[in-house]
Formats: C-alpha cells, sequence, structure tokens
C-alpha cells in the first residue's frame, strides 16, 4: 500500500472514530514510524484535521461533512447586569504570515552537493578567477534547486546544503531532490562549455541523498541564526555524497522507496 492509499482510508476512519491511537493503526494498516510521522505531518501540520494526544492518540478535529478544519468559536462575553456593550466586528488582516514554531519534527529529504577537487582548482586558478567559477557553479545550482522548489539551507564553499520538505512540504519531496541532482549534472554539463576552455578547467559534483525524520529549527546566536535540520539524515546525506563516485548522484534505500517507479534503473 502505498502513502497516498494509507493516507486516503485514514482520512475515511478518523472521521467515524473520532479517536485512534497509533499503535491500532500500525496494526490496522500495517505500517511503520516513518508512515506514523508522515501521518502527523499531513494531518496536524498540513491539513490542520487532527491534533496529538500525549504522542499516542490522533484526535479528530475536522468538520465531518466535508474534510475541513473547524475552528473553535471564541467563548461569548458574560453578560453585564446593567450595561451591555456589543463586541466590535473583527476584520482579520488579508494575509498574515503564521510564525515559524522554535523546532518542528517532520520528515526531510537532505541533499549534499559537493565540487570535486576544489582544492586543486583553487591552485590552478587565480583567486578572483576561482571566485567567479564557484559564483557560477553555485548560480546553476541554485537555478535548478530553486525549479524544483527546493530549499538551500546553507552555501558551504563549494557545498550546498539543501532541503526538500522544508520550509514547503510537498508529496513528492524525494522525487524533487532526485529530479534537482539530475538537473544539476545537465546543469554541469552546460556550465563546462562555458568556462575558459584555455586553462583546461572541468567541474565535476557529487550529489548524496538522504530521506527520513529531522528536527528543524533556528540555531546559532543573536549575531547569526539559521533554521537547520538535526538528526541522522544530514549525517547520512554527507557520508552519501562522500561516496559517490564524480558527477554521480547517490541516494539511500530511504530515499528510493518513495521514487514508486519514477525512474529506471
Amino acid at each position: 500500500m502505498t502513502f497516498e492509499e494509507m493516507l486516503a482510508q485514514v482520512l475515511e476512519l478518523l472521521p467515524r472514530e473520532k479517536r485512534v491511537s497509533y499503535r491500532a493503526l500500525k496494526l490496522r494498516f500495517a505500517i511503520n514510524d516513518d508512515y506514523i510521522e508522515g501521518l502527523k505531518d499531513e494531518l496536524i501540520y498540513a491539513k490542520k484535521l487532527a491534533v496529538d494526544e500525549e504522542n499516542r492518540v490522533l484526535v479528530w478535529t475536522g468538520d465531518t461533512t466535508n474534510g475541513q478544519a473547524v475552528a473553535p468559536q471564541p467563548a461569548q462575553p458574560t453578560p453585564q447586569p446593567v450595561v451591555q456593550v456589543q463586541p466590535a466586528t473583527q476584520v482579520e488582516p488579508l494575509s498574515s504570515a503564521p510564525s515559524l514554531p522554535d523546532a518542528e519534527r517532520r520528515q526531510l529529504t537532505v541533499m549534499f552537493c559537493d565540487l570535486v577537487d576544489s582544492t586543486k582548482l583553487s591552485a590552478q586558478l587565480d583567486p578572483e578567477e576561482y571566485r567567479e567559477v564557484v559564483r557560477a557553479y553555485q548560480g546553476a545550482c541554485s537555478e535548478v534547486i530553486q525549479r524544483f522548489d527546493g530549499h538551500i539551507a546553507q552555501l558551504l564553499g563549494d557545498g550546498l546544503l539543501v532541503y526538500f520538505g522544508y520550509p514547503h512540504a510537498h508529496e513528492d519531496d524525494p522525487q524533487r531532490a532526485v529530479r534537482t541532482g539530475l538537473g544539476i549534472l545537465a546543469a554541469m554539463g552546460d556550465l563546462n562549455q562555458e568556462l575558459p576552455q584555455a586553462k583546461g578547467i572541468q567541474l565535476a559534483i557529487r550529489v548524496g541523498i538522504h530521506t527520513g525524520l529531522v528536527v528543524v529549527g533556528a540555531m546559532g546566536g543573536q549575531g547569526r541564526q539559521e533554521q537547520l535540520a538535526l538528526g541522522e539524515v544530514p549525517n547520512v546525506a554527507s557520508r552519501i555524497q562522500g561516496l559517490a563516485e564524480p558527477n554521480t548522484i547517490m541516494i539511500s534505500p530511504d530515499t528510493h522507496a518513495f521514487q514508486h517507479g519514477a525512474f529506471s534503473c
């Protein structure tokens, strides 16, 4: 059963039962903790149709007729004995961006992209020339990443740390990450055609991708803060990237499990 099929069945079950334990969901659908966390992300955070109770029970808060979340009604003020005051009509602002929590747990696909033999390249070129080459490489990568709605968490000199699933989540984030890696490889081929051929510059990259559960939150001090993902996933992605051959993409089995036949091997 795919995650989408399982999610559809839970959306039929939960409005009827109102409260379902995570253990019961595991037994009923024969799923693991990753699927449970995916359900939490979709129903609690993305669709806001349920809430978590003591990390054991999923509680339905949506409208049972159309599956939409129902906002709680504000409590009515107690009437005063002498003076009755009509509450003023409140107008919601046209747009208000919700503030991100200090940290949140979610499923993330992390991609590391690194330039091969950058130390040798920096010694081969003048510092100004090397800077322009790195800027061209970063620009080509950034264009592809934005095309698939990835998020560049850090520019690590000649490397990039990229998130798929934060701050904007998609059902196909693991596929988006792989397509981004393939797009970057193609962009490097085009970029190599534009680099000074007289100096014999040919750029090569390694890409590593892994998917799993992380905690994302602000890291750093008052002078500089970044939204970074913590957990095993970034470390695994970094190790995978280090094992990849030049101009290849290496993905973990966890990322591969979400491809659903999107790529032929």
